[in-house]
């Protein structure tokens, strides 16, 4: 088995992270989670308790674990979400990361909106209901952007820096 030198999964995160709007990883944790909720969420978001780390890539053969990057109201109905996030290329590839977003709903529980590869940065723009618009970040300089139909997150266009652009083929 080869393995990626350090420096080039760093490399590859100045480089993305530095195409992303500042809001998609301004955000800090909101303390005010209870530990019951914090296990919901990580339990929503796939993830499974391995060594006391949360992990939604379970077969990551050197897991850092998965991290509640984020919590608060995106669509402003007084109720908040949750971004879950985890590092790693054994599970997404090139990206180096993946996420998982989360709503609480109206009877307590936490539901999955969005996730898989990527690193989400929330835009200005708005689907259905008030969704936040969310630009899915990695390797590139062409994103795909979902938007809420009422149901769930879907393709809605691809983007680079706030222009319309098409991924190469």
């Amino acid at each position: 088995m080869t393995r990626t030198p350090a420096w080039r999964g760093l490399a590859s995160c100045v480089l993305v992270c530095a195409a992303l709007p500042p809001q998609a990883h301004a955000d800090k944790p909101d303390a005010s989670l209870s530990e019951a909720d914090k296990r919901a969420v990580f339990k929503a978001a796939g993830a499974v308790q391995k060594k006391g780390l949360w992990l939604m890539c379970a077969d990551e053969p050197n897991p850092a674990g998965a991290t509640i990057e984020t919590v608060r109201d995106l669509n402003g109905d007084g109720r908040p979400e949750a971004l879950v996030t985890e590092g790693g290329s054994f599970c997404y590839g090139r990206t180096e990361a993946g996420y998982a977003l989360l709503s609480r709903q109206a009877d307590g529980s936490w539901r999955r909106l969005s996730g898989g590869s990527g690193i989400p940065a929330f835009l200005k723009t708005r689907g259905k209901d008030g969704w936040p618009d969310i630009s899915i970040g990695g390797p590139g300089f062409c994103f795909p952007v979902e938007r809420w139909n009422g149901r769930e997150y879907a393709l809605n266009r691809f983007e680079y820096e706030g222009k319309r652009c098409r991924p190469p083929r």
